[in-house]
């Protein structure tokens, strides 16, 4: 991997594993780069991480069950109970959190429109 490919962080791994997934779209949003799904955000980059919108129930278990998740804190604002942040020292490694994207997708996806 290059120099030039590790300071762009994540973003060219995650738009090649979530924007193949039917529905999903990518725009910028305060800052930082989203996907959608039914124009609902499902996760996010920021920092070195991504954070993934999950029941609540699933994202607190995902704290401690695993050492790469951790609180999502965008700009260092706390997130609600619903989101957590994955961190990979490698990003390719994002492939492996495949099943949790989709559930965020999903999840998303099914909430109501407030």
């Amino acid at each position: 991997m290059s120099t030039e490919s590790s300071k762009s962080g994540p973003k060219a791994q995650l738009d090649a594993l979530l924007l193949k997934l039917p529905g999903v779209s990518a725009r910028t949003i305060n800052g930082l780069d989203a996907y959608f799904v039914s124009d609902k955000m499902f996760a996010c980059i920021s920092g070195n991480g991504v954070g993934l919108r999950l029941p609540a129930a699933t994202a607190t278990e995902l704290h401690f069950s695993r050492d790469h998740v951790s609180a999502f804190q965008p700009g260092g604002i706390a997130a609600t109970r619903e989101w957590i942040q994955i961190t990979r020292a490698d990003a390719a490694d994002y492939v492996k959190d495949l099943e949790l994207f989709q559930t965020a997708l999903d999840f998303v996806k099914a909430a109501r429109s407030r």
